[in-house]
């Protein structure tokens, strides 16, 4: 896959692009149904199939005080949209001046002039440009006068059909399953384990236990809902290790109301060596109690369920 970090102008003598547009925030089963379409009528129309997302979510530029959490940095997005095939991504810096482009002027100066469009494929409920008064009825206007065609996409379900808006698959619903713990149906929407990437740190944890760590997650991803885990801890090279992993509320300080990880390989003769880390989040063991709130209960707590991650991760 192509990755363009910011606008250039599109070559005329290069095939145009068969486009979809969004945050592809976590690069979900919808998302992918989207991009495989796109693909299927690159081939079939010889366009380049091409994804239109940005380095940030837009609602951390326009709403920063209620902007989500994300499921997937922008390493991690672009991995999973190489996966599904596409051409080309290009990653749109997203700013204040860009927040106050008219949905016209975004069309015109992005998808023609950056991308050379000739398709653009996107949900029915899409929307754009400042204030988000751009939407599919505009784009076919735009596209009558600007020589592209737009096809707009209903929501889907889990299983691929057409869903009703509380059992579509959405950024939204995935973040929402996580909150409250549904592990079992973010995965399912994501269509694989939900993955957090961290850095290890095993001076960051008293001495407790030998082969305890703490993993350090940037503040703007999100984390499931507070509780213990069954994960697969790696490196990105293809080697794993099996782990049970708590999510627990820090207490007091600076970080209050932050959350933290703790891992533990389920093999005592393991160890999660300093450095970046990979967990995919396997099965949701048990909550927190009143009782674990602490390093050293929630530790303990950690080690009383090594038995039964080890028996989810088979």
């Amino acid at each position: 896959m192509e990755i363009r970090r910011g606008l250039s102008q599109h070559d005329p003598s290069s095939p145009r692009t068969a486009l979809t547009i969004g945050a592809y925030d976590g690069v979900h089963t919808g998302h992918r149904q989207v991009i495989s379409e796109v693909c299927r009528l690159a081939v079939e129309r010889s366009l380049t199939s091409a994804v239109l997302t940005f380095d940030r979510h837009p609602a951390s530029v326009v709403r920063p005080g209620s902007a989500p959490l994300l499921l997937t940095d922008t390493d991690q997005k672009l991995e999973q949209l190489a996966a599904t095939g596409v051409d080309l991504t290009m990653v749109l810096p997203f700013d204040a001046e860009r927040a106050t482009d008219s949905a016209e002027s975004f069309v015109r100066e992005v998808l023609v002039g950056g991308l050379g469009v000739a398709l653009v494929v996107v949900g029915e409920d899409f929307h754009f440009g400042h204030q988000r008064v751009g939407n599919v009825a505009l784009l076919r206007d735009l596209g009558v006068e600007l020589d592209f065609e737009v096809m707009g996409l209903g929501l889907v379900g889990l299983d691929g059909r057409p869903a009703r808006d509380h059992e579509q698959v959405s950024s939204t619903f995935v973040r929402r399953a996580l909150a409250r713990g549904d592990l079992k149906r973010a995965n399912a929407m994501l269509g694989r384990p939900y993955e957090v990437r961290g850095v290890v740190d095993p001076e960051a944890t008293p001495n407790l236990v030998p082969g305890t760590v703490r993993v350090h997650i940037d503040s703007a991803i999100l984390l499931p809902e507070c509780g213990y885990y069954a994960c697969w801890s790696g490196d990105g090279t293809g080697s794993r290790t099996a782990v049970a992993v708590s999510v627990r509320p820090l207490v007091g300080g600076s970080d209050a109301g932050m959350c933290t990880i703790t891992a533990v390989p389920i093999n005592a003769e393991s160890r999660l060596s300093k450095g970046p880390v990979r967990l995919d989040f396997v099965s949701h063991l048990s909550m927190l109690s009143t009782d674990d709130k602490g390093a050293v209960s929630s530790i303990g707590r950690l080690h009383d369920l090594l038995g039964a991650a080890g028996d989810a991760l088979g």
